[in-house]
């Protein structure tokens, strides 16, 4: 086994989860991340918790949007069910056998789902916010996210490790940094009230009034490197044009240009997708609000792999989601959806907080 799979391991349950004995822990992943779950698992026991596993074999979500009925589809996973209300811990393992396999899907039956399970989506935020459940996400590099980074196998694994920092002698003590830094930002940002962002590609404003802005620093996301709060909904007004393709369920849309209306999405245009990107944003009534607004800090990240995880936590880029709200900034907005998309403000974009200069040109200047 590659040792920095074990590495990680240890920081999932160590530092980004903290499990501690008696916990009840769940593992979540594909058979593809199975190095990775194994030595996760050890951890977790090691550390006195009790595991139990969600994993579906290779293929199961393309099955299951093939052949289910609309019963079927309208009833929440019944697994999930249960251990969205009971677990302390959720440790998720991503590691796709292939990327595109929802292509295809019919949209329409992605977002019935997606809607049946909106008041498990709804339990887990909650519980998240309120301390009962700590989570963490991260990627087990496979050959078909490599290929959709446009790398080898082995050229994806160092882009994972390093973003992740692993290579260091002690990586918990460099994500341990990366908090105080960010700490320092979000208290600067406490108590404000207007953000005005402005750029070749973006001119919007939003309140953060009463909002709260998360030092994101590997304890839900590992990699990290992001400070993120939810707008108050209904104050985003303005356009932005994402730098990147927003991928969403398999799917790539390309030039995606939105425009904001007392918070709503009021025109939604694509280059690429556009009929499908209307598709998602017509989810639900909150799919059409913004329910997050970031700035990436990982400057380890340089460039877009079609992987959120990854991509929005690109240093000197800003990300938005459509959708839902994490309640822990105060956010809000419900749907049953959270799409996030890419903006690079690298050249020429500034962020002004109450007329002031916070940001500019990917460099923060407070």
């Amino acid at each position: 086994m590659d040792p920095r799979v074990e590495k990680v391991a240890d920081i999932l349950v160590n530092y980004s989860t903290e499990v501690k004995e008696g916990d009840f822990v769940i593992i979540r992943g594909s058979p593809e991340a199975e190095p990775l779950m194994l030595a996760t698992y050890k951890a977790v026991l090691a550390a006195g918790g009790y595991v139990a596993f969600d994993m579906a074999p290779t293929g199961a979500d393309e099955v299951f949007y093939k052949y289910a009925n609309a019963d079927q589809l309208a009833r929440p996973n019944a697994w999930r069910e249960k251990y969205f209300h009971e677990a302390d811990v959720m440790i998720v393992l991503r590691a796709s056998h292939n990327t595109k396999a929802l292509s295809q899907a019919d949209p329409a039956k992605l977002a019935q789902y997606k809607a049946a399970n909106r008041a498990l989506t709804d339990v887990y935020m909650r519980r998240a916010a309120e301390g009962e459940l700590r989570w963490v996400l991260t990627q087990h590099p496979t050959q078909a996210s490599a290929q959709d980074a446009e790398m080898s196998l082995a050229e994806y694994a160092d882009f994972i490790y390093g973003a992740s920092m692993v290579h260091l002698d002690d990586p918990v003590a460099h994500w341990q940094g990366v908090a105080e830094r960010q700490d320092k930002l979000v208290k600067w940002l406490a108590g404000k009230k207007q953000v005005r962002v402005t750029g070749e590609n973006i001119d919007l404003t939003l309140s953060i009034d009463g909002r709260t802005f998360i030092n994101a620093s590997g304890q839900r996301n590992f990699p990290d490197g992001e400070i993120f709060t939810g707008p108050v909904e209904e104050s985003v007004n303005g356009w932005v044009r994402f730098t990147y393709p927003a991928v969403y369920n398999s799917r790539e849309v390309e030039g995606v240009e939105l425009k904001f209306e007392d918070g709503k999405v009021a025109s939604a245009t694509a280059a690429r997708g556009e009929d499908y990107l209307n598709s998602v944003l017509d989810t639900d009534d909150g799919a059409r609000y913004l329910g997050e607004f970031a700035i990436g800090t990982n400057t380890g990240i340089t460039q877009f792999t079609r992987n959120i995880l990854f991509d929005e936590k690109i240093g000197g880029t800003v990300h938005m989601a459509v959708g839902a709200s994490y309640p822990d900034t105060g956010g809000l907005n419900k749907s049953a959806i959270h799409w996030d998309m890419i903006c690079d403000m690298r050249s020429g974009g500034q962020i002004h907080v109450d007329g002031e200069l916070f940001y500019k040109d990917g460099e923060f200047v407070v």
